[in-house]
This record gives structure tokens, sequence and C-alpha cells, in this order.
């Protein structure tokens, strides 16, 4: 009788509390597991859409100046055509966009390094404008679209021939306007993840027809390998 009794007491009150302790323990640790496995995949996927914008962005630029025509959209203080004009956070020129975006014909492309408004870096943006058939000022077309953000600070060079057909070194700005460049290139420093150096050619021009490739060649050469 007395030990059927005891057993009818349940559990103490210190059994209970240890009891509960260790369900809190075992419901943290599995809480844990699970925060850092959503946290994972939270940076795996913003790895990946980073990844995704650097490609992009690098796609569009290649085929964007790979497309690159020669007309003239301005003209210069002495009169002359400008086809092409490069700085260290901005250039412009015209090209055709891809499929239905190509329909309006040929625009001006303006891609430039933008300042963020909080003051903490950069984004890199394109604008078209229309060219009016009549020659009249390019008319912008809609607000410009962003390429890529989080950019710590980043420059375009640009190189060319000389008078005498002859690579120059690059660039930190482009003077010839009446002509495009060989070759322009874009370096950047991101927040997060890696911008491979791009270096696109511009198949427009004749002399870059005629010397792109072969300069191409010479600056992705190793160090001391034979030409």
């Amino acid at each position: 009788m007395r030990l059927r009794a005891r057993h009818a007491r349940g559990f103490t009150l210190l059994e209970v509390l240890a009891a509960m302790v260790l369900l809190s323990l075992l419901l943290l640790a599995v809480w844990s597991g699970i925060h850092s496995a959503t946290l994972s995949v939270r940076s795996g996927q913003r790895f990946v859409e980073r990844t995704d914008a650097v490609r992009s962005t690098q796609d569009f630029l290649r085929r964007e100046l790979a497309q690159a025509v020669r007309q003239p959209w301005a003209a210069d203080p002495d009169g002359g055509a400008i086809v092409f004009t490069g700085s260290p956070d901005k250039l412009q020129f015209v090209a055709p966009l891809p499929g239905y975006l190509g329909k309006l014909g040929p625009q001006l492309q303006t891609v430039e390094l933008v300042p963020e408004k909080q003051g903490d870096g950069y984004r890199l943006q394109v604008s078209f404008s229309l060219l009016p058939p009549d020659g009249g000022k390019p008319q912008p077309l809609g607000k410009p679209q962003v390429l890529l953000t989080g950019i710590q600070s980043g420059q375009f060079d640009f190189r060319g021939f000389d008078k005498l057909r002859k690579p120059t070194d690059w660039l930190q700005r482009w003077e010839d306007t009446d002509r495009t460049p060989a070759l322009v290139r874009l370096d950047l420093k991101l927040d997060k993840g890696v911008w491979p150096q791009l270096v696109a050619p511009i198949r427009v021009d004749a002399s870059a027809v005629i010397g792109t490739g072969g300069l191409l060649r010479r600056i992705l050469r190793p160090p001391g390998s034979q030409p």
C-alpha cells in the first residue's frame, strides 16, 4: 500500500523542472540548426543573385559595345561629328538594342557610374535616347536602368590606335570623339562578390576591325610569352 501511494504521487517539482530544462535545451539546439541552415540558404541565394547580376552586366556591355555603330549624335565646338565619348565614369555610343527593344532603331546609350544618394558607393546604370530622323538632339527614352549596385569604386579606360596606326596605352579619356576606341576596359571594386576585369572590343571602326584581335591578344598575353 505504501509503495502504491508513493507511485501515485507522480513527479516532483524538481523532476518537472529538470525535464523542462532538458526540453528547452533540445528545442534550442533544433532552432539553432534550423536558423543556421536558413542563413546559409539565404547567403547562397544572395551569392547566386550577385553572380548573375555581374554576369548579366558584363554580357550586356560586351554585346552593346560590339554592336556599336559609327553614327554621329552630336557635334563638337569645331563642327566635327561626335560618335563616341569616354571618361573615367561615363561613356556614350550608339548601338541597337536586342529583340523588340531594337524596333526603334539604334539608340544613344549612356553608361555611367553614379554616386548613391546615401553617399556610400556607386551604381552602374544605363540610359537610352532616341535619335530623331532630322538629326536633332537625342530625346531621352524613359528612366535610367540600373545594371549593378554595391560598387565601392570603378573606372572606364580606353585603348585605340594613334595616327600612325600604333596601339596607344590605356587612356582615362577618349579624346578622338569622331571615331571609336578599339577596346573599352571597366574595372570595378564591389562591396560583395568579384568583378572579373572587363575588356570589350568595339568592331565598328576600320582600324578597330583590323587591329582589335591582335591588340587584345597582346594585352591578355601572359608576361614572357612569345608573340
